[in-house]
């Protein structure tokens, strides 16, 4: 399932709108920031990606207008992601299509039951992963 999950994710996202699940996992994050602006360094960390990874990915998005860089005026060295009004629309245009496959694959096939144990077990594993240090909010 670990590996089969993340391609199913990115079929309907990559067919409608030309981005991975991961591109969208970064609207998602710059859409619900203030101003839709993060730190570069703090976006990698909501993505648990290396910032190279990121910058490749929010470079594809700049190239669409969907997204921004800009140096951080409150601190030089770093640069901030801006979703631009352009960005947003994409975003909530995939929004529905990625949510309903999310049901699909994952709510509608589960009973409610089933559904409580996927997020304990997952809560779980995500503190194992955290106290083990496999997992950073930057990378």
């Amino acid at each position: 399932m670990l590996e089969w999950l993340p391609p199913a994710l990115d079929a309907p996202l990559q067919q409608g709108f030309g981005i991975t699940h991961f591109e969208y996992g970064v609207l998602f994050a710059l859409a619900d920031a203030d101003e839709r602006t993060l730190r570069m360094s703090v976006l990698a960390g909501y993505a648990n990606s290396t910032l190279s990874r990121l910058s490749r990915a929010v470079g594809r998005l700049e190239s669409r207008g969907w997204v921004h860089r800009s140096a951080d005026p409150t601190d030089g060295r770093s640069t901030l992601a801006v979703l631009t009004d352009e960005g947003l629309r994409r975003f909530e245009l995939a929004t529905p299509v990625h949510v309903r496959n999310v049901r699909r694959l994952v709510l509608e096939t589960t009973t409610r039951s089933q559904q409580k144990q996927l997020r304990e077990i997952s809560t779980r594993v995500m503190r194992a992963l955290r106290a083990s240090g496999q997992w950073s909010s930057a990378r």
